[in-house]
């Protein structure tokens, strides 16, 4: 679903999510501010996360305006990647057929009820990162029996380098604002922005707060030609300390305009 929302805010919302950790994990898995918009349509863009190469990742979706905004996002992650996702190798770990039977939300712990309950760390792990973009939700509890869980539970499902904004398909403008969080040696990776002939844009070397075991965030711009338009990638990736090969290379496709 192509995310044009961004172009046309009549209300931003800005909000902060609070560290999602829960147990003894050995990495800290912090997050970046979610923006949240209503449009003048009324409508309400939100993220759902769903996997890429095994990983979280990040999709946007615009649903009605609705103060019941996290059952929202899970009723949108549970469709699964639309084709256009799926085209840019977007996938779900949850079974099709997952029906929400209950959410409820209290002292920052969403207790969440799912059929079939999801059996496999991924299809967890998308529900945690889907519901902690939201500051009212630290952690995840699966039905009322569950221990309590957060992002940091699920640092072996996290990308090395995550990357929450631009979202895939996303309307930008020059400067892009690149953020998210990474865990890469040294806290530092490469990003760029490449048109869509292959020409890049701009290259950056990035150093987010942390790194090396410890899950940092990150924020940059990348700046295209004044006016540009027309189709292009945010390429993210880690050079590796022993050759310079890329590692853990993600790619968003988006429209400048």
């Amino acid at each position: 679903m192509k995310s044009t929302g961004m172009r046309r805010i009549a209300l931003a919302l800005v909000l902060v999510v609070g560290l999602a950790g829960c147990g003894g994990a050995k990495n800290s898995t912090q997050t970046t501010p979610t923006v949240a918009t209503t449009t003048s349509a009324g409508t309400a863009t939100l993220r759902v996360y769903l996997i890429r190469d095994g990983k979280v990742g990040p999709a946007g979706r615009a649903v009605a305006a609705t103060r019941a905004i996290a059952t929202a996002a899970i009723d949108e992650l549970l469709k699964g990647p639309s084709s256009d996702e799926a085209g840019i190798g977007l996938t779900t770990s949850i079974p099709a057929g997952t029906t929400l039977q209950g959410l409820s939300i209290a002292d920052r712990v969403a207790t969440v009820d799912l059929s079939p309950e999801p059996a496999t760390d991924a299809a967890r792990a998308q529900v945690v990162y889907t519901l902690t973009q939201f500051p009212t939700v630290a952690s995840v509890r699966f039905g009322t029996g569950g221990t309590a869980v957060g992002r940091s539970d699920f640092e072996a499902e996290t990308p090395r380098i995550l990357v929450e904004s631009p979202l895939p398909f996303d309307t930008v403008t020059s400067p892009v604002r690149l953020a998210g969080t990474s865990d890469t040696f040294e806290a530092n990776f490469t990003a760029e922005l490449v048109a869509a002939d292959g020409t890049v844009l701009d290259k950056h070397f990035v150093t987010a707060t942390s790194g090396s075991g410890t899950r940092g965030t990150y924020a940059t711009t990348l700046t295209g030609p004044t006016g540009a338009t027309g189709s292009a990638t945010v390429k993210v990736w880690e050079p590796s300390a022993e050759n310079g090969r890329p590692l853990g290379t993600v790619e968003i496709p988006v429209q400048l305009g």
